[in-house]
């Protein structure tokens, strides 16, 4: 069986949902889910298309509010309640406007409006922050550049700066990887795991089995519901695949690692639940 987070009083959790409805008008898309992500993990979600993935971090970013059932943010704190800032969402970037006129630093800034402040103008120490934002992520050669005028993997960067700019607890991420090359998938994997290091929890959803299988501790296949949870070498079984995908999904295990391909046409595309 696969393993699942111990259900443990002790454990703080950055994420708690219990029995949750959620769906768009007479459509559920998941019904009595219960979740829990301790703080400090770092969890992929993964499933195939409008298989609610999106839905359930709209739930918990408090986007979209539930039928049924609580859903709670660093231990007690309901979703739609908490403070502005404490989450850093990045959206996919598909749903970005790249005709808008806004330079990398003004992406980045637009952060700091999360928190209802009301003054155009930054601090001294604001400034400070987007720049050393900008030269950590390795973006500060091109902060006054459009940002249609970067590359797939400096976007990417850009918007988790944003993410970033109020020190949340909480980072949530939908397809930070879709859409970029390989080199980039493993860059901003290699870099949402030195952001986890520093104590931020981070959920990301992807339909990159094999960028996660590399790079993530924890893993929920999730198809309407949890079908199964746990660490990749744990749930990346064929039958786990096959109940989460629908299709025939191949899993080869070599010399420690792991490599996974279907072996009928899966839609992959972007969810829109």
């Amino acid at each position: 069986m696969p393993a699942t987070f111990p259900s443990d009083p002790q454990v703080h959790h950055a994420v708690k949902l219990t029995g949750v409805t959620a769906g768009y008008e007479h459509n559920i898309v998941f019904d009595n889910l219960s979740l829990e992500i301790a703080a400090g993990q770092f969890v992929g979600i993964v499933g195939p298309t409008a298989s609610g993935k999106t839905t359930l971090l709209k739930i918990i970013l408090g986007l979209h509010s539930a039928h049924a059932g609580k859903v709670q943010l660093h231990d007690s704190t309901p979703a739609n309640k908490v403070k502005p800032g404490a989450i850093g969402y990045v959206p996919q970037l598909g749903s970005v406007d790249w005709n808008f006129p806004v330079t990398v630093a003004e992406v980045i800034t637009m952060g700091l409006y999360t928190n209802g402040r009301i003054w155009p103008w930054l601090s001294g120490q604001e400034h400070a922050r987007v720049r050393d934002l900008a030269h950590r992520l390795n973006i500060d050669n091109c902060l006054q550049h459009h940002i249609s005028d970067i590359s797939g993997g400096q976007r990417q960067r850009a918007f988790l700066a944003r993410a970033l700019i109020n020190n949340p607890k909480l980072l949530i991420l939908d397809e930070p990887t879709s859409g970029v090359d390989i080199k980039t998938q493993h860059e901003v994997l290699h870099l949402l795991s030195d952001i986890n290091r520093e104590g931020i929890s981070i959920i990301l959803t992807t339909h990159d089995l094999n960028a996660v299988a590399s790079h993530l501790p924890w893993i929920i296949c999730f198809n309407r519901g949890i079908v199964a949870q746990g660490r990749p070498r744990d749930i990346f079984t064929n039958e786990i695949m096959t109940r989460t995908y629908g299709g025939d999904i191949v899993i080869v295990k070599y010399q420690g690692h792991l490599l996974i391909a279907n072996s009928t046409p899966l839609n992959f595309n972007g969810d829109n639940q």
